[in-house]
């Protein structure tokens, strides 16, 4: 592999992981704690993740459970989640909080993969930007006779090889998140 796209190889993982991050917190008919990795909780005078304050587990396909560390702070752990508007319902069980996922409609259904393509196309803008980063260096260095423009054109479809396999894998992973919400 070429130089170039070498020294642009983290740039192409940051762009996959957040990608990755970002449709985790996509609803599906299963309960994941990812759903809750925005919900910012004031504990302690200061805003903290979730996470921070309490232990966030599935019990069942539709079940979260919160259990805050310190059992002070459930209230306010009950009132970013219900502010957080993610569409769970909350139950306070005293020493902790049950959140059940409603079924979701085929309408609310077809809204998450509306939002799924936009995350998808933002994944590949971010992709294609790179691209041209790279196309962008390997065309200066060409002028600047550091490399042959035989090398230019390898290393143009190298590049070009590099992001239609990680566009490929951008749709894999947008496929199975689609199969997942779509799923009933």
């Amino acid at each position: 592999m070429n130089e170039f796209i070498l020294s642009q190889q983290t740039e192409f993982d940051k762009a996959i992981d957040f990608f990755k991050k970002e449709i985790s917190t996509i609803r599906t008919g299963r309960a994941n704690p990812a759903l809750l990795d925005s919900v910012s909780v004031e504990a302690y005078g200061i805003n903290n993740k979730l996470q921070a304050v309490a232990n966030v587990s599935v019990m069942d396909a539709k079940t979260i459970s919160v259990t805050p560390w310190d059992k002070a702070v459930l209230k306010n752990i009950e009132k970013a989640i219900t502010e957080a508007n993610l569409g769970l319902s909350a139950r306070n069980e005293g020493d902790k909080l049950l959140l059940i996922l409603p079924q979701l409609t085929e309408e609310s259904r077809q809204e998450y993969v509306k939002k799924l393509n936009e995350k998808h196309e933002k994944a590949r803008i971010a992709l294609r930007q790179i691209r041209e980063e790279i196309k962008d260096k390997i065309e200066k260095a060409e002028e600047d006779k550091e490399i042959t423009e035989d090398d230019k054109f390898v290393f143009i479809k190298e590049l070009d090889e590099k992001i239609s396999q990680l566009n490929t894998l951008l749709k894999e992973l947008r496929d199975k998140k689609e199969q997942d919400i779509m799923t009933v």
